[in-house]
């Protein structure tokens, strides 16, 4: 994918990462301490987990041809690196998310799977939400900087 509507499709896909990433990592958080909250949200939860997984691949891409476009350049290498790992980080969203369908699931149905897997859930939801939100948000410093400059004074 190169450009959606006469504008680099990566400077355009990369807002949807930014927003989808955390807010799927808070709201798989809310879903994986909060059992109330888990049986309103854990559908939602699923479909942002899924619709991130298959964008980042998709904005990675983007983000290679605009490299392309744009040159190397120290700082555009350095987002591009950091980009490609954004794959490794919202991958997991999306498993925890499948561990919590198993839990809501479970427990709909009158057969809870106990307070162990209940409370791995919530550390391993804390853990990939915490990895994947520090991640997009290292992944955009850098291309901030990499457009904007390390210099700029606002």
């Amino acid at each position: 994918m190169s450009t959606i509507n006469g504008l680099p499709a990566h400077v355009l896909l990369v807002h949807l990462i930014v927003v989808f990433v955390p807010l799927t990592a808070v709201l798989l958080i809310f879903s994986a301490v909060w059992p109330a909250a888990r049986r309103r949200l854990i559908w939602l939860v699923t479909v942002l987990a899924a619709i991130t997984v298959a964008l980042t691949p998709v904005t990675t891409e983007a983000g290679e041809w605009f490299q392309h476009e744009l040159g190397g350049s120290p700082a555009i290498d350095k987002h591009a690196a950091l980009g490609s790992t954004m794959i490794y980080f919202v991958v997991p969203l999306l498993l925890v998310t499948a561990l919590l369908i198993v839990v809501h699931l479970r427990d709909e149905r009158g057969h809870p799977v106990g307070r162990v897997v209940t409370v791995l859930a919530a550390v391993l939801a804390i853990a990939a939400g915490g990895a994947a939100t520090v991640q997009v948000y290292r992944v955009g410093d850098s291309g901030s900087h990499a457009v904007w400059g390390a210099s700029r004074a606002w």
